[in-house]
């Protein structure tokens, strides 16, 4: 187990909806200033990091939303620790330009910028905007070029590429990101649960975040992951992990909270986000990938976050949290149902139970039990 504390993210819901596509209440904002006092809020309560979440167009129970970087920037402004990631596409983004607003916004945030590079699973935005959709495997090649050309441009002073999508020829960027002790650039993470997901993390990014897993898949995914980094010679990437986060003072409150999501569940809005990322698996070359076997109900929570089953009283998260840690898991990026009532709970009864368990001896392995949907 890492002696490094497990740290946490949350979704910043900067997109109409929620978390969850269920007609279920979600005292939940999209809006500024409800997501600026969830910033703060955040940063008093145990969270290191945001994610703010990327939509380009009304769809799928997400009608309205705001744009990822602008928004990432003024929750940095709005707080003082907080690392917050702005969630980019390749194909909608060109790296230069998305390395100079980085440098800007890391400056303007004292080192605290951070960016998600999406190698797209929403084909409709991208015909949309009159941009090609690559295949599955494609989109990936596309998202490492993309990665090494912005870290080349973050670090040297002339930057060189020659790719199949991007060609830097003699590129300099003045001011570069800050250079701290924590890190030479502003981290980057990825996400994508493929094989051609898992091997571009291993050669080229910090972190890497996986849609909700238990523990098996957990073990597996981390394996290849850790694979590529040792044949690429590199240190594996940090592993994040999503989770929806049901945290009440009993399990069978907990339980009912999920049972009542998932019973209320917007079935034309789930179905629709199914439609749309059907194709994922089996466009992948060996027929894996995200979504490819997500059922009616992990799609209520449309990264998969009940299958992490943080669902329970305080003790019993606390325990499976820590189980992950010692599997290698190094942060959950997790979405809640009420965010400023939940957010605080986490902070103030799950939090310190974490800490708690980390610093003690190590505990019985935990049941990989994760409650039924209904």
């Amino acid at each position: 187990m890492s002696a490094q504390p497990v740290k946490f993210a949350y979704w910043v819901p900067n997109v109409s909806g929620g978390l969850v596509t269920s007609r279920i209440e979600q005292r939940t904002d999209w809006g500024y200033e409800y997501n600026r006092e969830l910033a703060v809020l955040a940063e008093h309560n145990g969270f290191e990091y945001a994610l703010s979440q990327v939509r380009y167009m009304a769809s799928y129970g997400a009608e309205y939303q705001h744009e990822s970087t602008g928004f990432s920037l003024a929750l940095l402004l709005a707080t003082q620790r907080l690392k917050v990631i702005a969630a980019v596409h390749p194909g909608l983004w060109h790296p230069g330009v998305l390395a100079k607003f980085g440098a800007t916004a890391d400056h303007l945030s004292n080192g605290r910028f951070a960016v998600n590079v999406v190698s797209g699973w929403f084909k409709g935005e991208f015909t949309a905007l009159g941009e090609p959709w690559l295949e599955h495997d494609e989109r990936y090649r596309r998202s490492e070029e993309f990665i090494r050309a912005l870290r080349a441009i973050w670090t040297e002073d002339h930057a060189e590429l020659a790719g199949d999508f991007y060609r830097l020829r003699d590129f300099s960027l003045k001011p570069k990101p800050l250079n701290t002790p924590e890190r030479p650039h502003p981290e980057i993470f990825q996400g994508g649960n493929s094989t051609a997901a898992r091997a571009m993390a291993g050669r080229v990014s910090d972190w890497y975040f996986s849609n909700g897993r238990d523990f098996d898949g957990v073990v597996e995914q981390l394996a290849d992951v850790r694979a590529s980094a040792a044949r690429a010679g590199r240190t594996p990437p940090k592993f994040g992990l999503n989770a929806f986060l049901i945290a009440r003072d009993t399990e069978a409150e907990a339980r009912e909270t999920l049972r009542e999501i998932v019973a209320r569940a917007d079935t034309e809005a789930v179905e629709g986000f199914g439609a749309a990322v059907r194709q994922a698996g089996p466009s992948t070359a060996d027929g894996k990938g995200m979504w490819q076997d997500s059922t009616f109900e992990d799609l209520v929570q449309y990264n998969d976050g009940f299958r992490t089953g943080l669902i329970g009283t305080p003790e019993q998260i606390a325990e499976r949290i820590v189980a992950y840690k010692r599997l290698g898991v190094d942060l959950f990026l997790l979405g809640f149902l009420h965010y400023h009532e939940e957010v605080e709970y986490f902070g103030r009864r799950v939090l310190p139970l974490v800490r708690e368990l980390e610093a003690g001896p190590p505990a019985a392995p935990v049941a990989d039990s994760v409650p039924a949907h209904a």
